[in-house]
């Protein structure tokens, strides 16, 4: 071989590591990217799940077995004397509630809840008052996870004579 084969060849294997090198790095950020949204959708499924468990209990400790017909009938936000998860018995119980869930494999998630009375006009403002309709928020974390994912809803207590 004389030099200028020599020198081609040195050409086209540093062509080739800068190809190959490239490529493992592309693949490296498609893994990354891939693992962010699956714990992002991990985390949505975990405050879904906190939300429907929460809508599926009473809107009130005292609407639990009867109907109420004023706003100062009901509760104070947050678990009644001795209730702790899951013996939840109404929406508001979840108030405070923190739970580390580790049952997923690839990561822990830290699941916190709030629930807050909100103005009917406005139900982005909380309101110290007692309303028909309050509001869970629902934030889930993960050391794995680039931001937090947050999750409300409403709920509002209708009654029908």
């Amino acid at each position: 071989m004389n030099t200028g084969q020599m020198l081609i060849t040195i050409a086209a294997l540093m062509l080739l590591t800068l190809v190959i090198l490239r490529v493992n790095n592309n693949f490296l950020s498609t893994n990354t990217v891939l693992m962010e949204n699956k714990f992002n959708v991990l985390a949505v499924s975990l405050a879904t799940s906190i939300l429907e468990e929460a809508k599926g209990k009473a809107f009130d400790h005292n609407t639990d077995t009867t109907a109420l017909t004023s706003k100062t009938q009901l509760s104070s936000i947050g678990p009644e004397s001795g209730e702790v998860y899951p013996n939840f018995n109404d929406f508001d119980d979840f108030h405070g509630f923190v739970h580390i869930d580790t049952t997923l494999p690839s990561a822990p998630f830290k699941i916190e809840c709030e629930v807050f009375y909100v103005n009917p006009s406005n139900p982005n403002l909380t309101t110290g008052s007692k309303t028909w309709h309050k509001r869970m928020n629902v934030m889930v974390t993960s050391d794995f996870m680039v931001d937090t994912v947050r999750l409300s809803s409403i709920y509002s207590y209708f009654y029908f004579r």
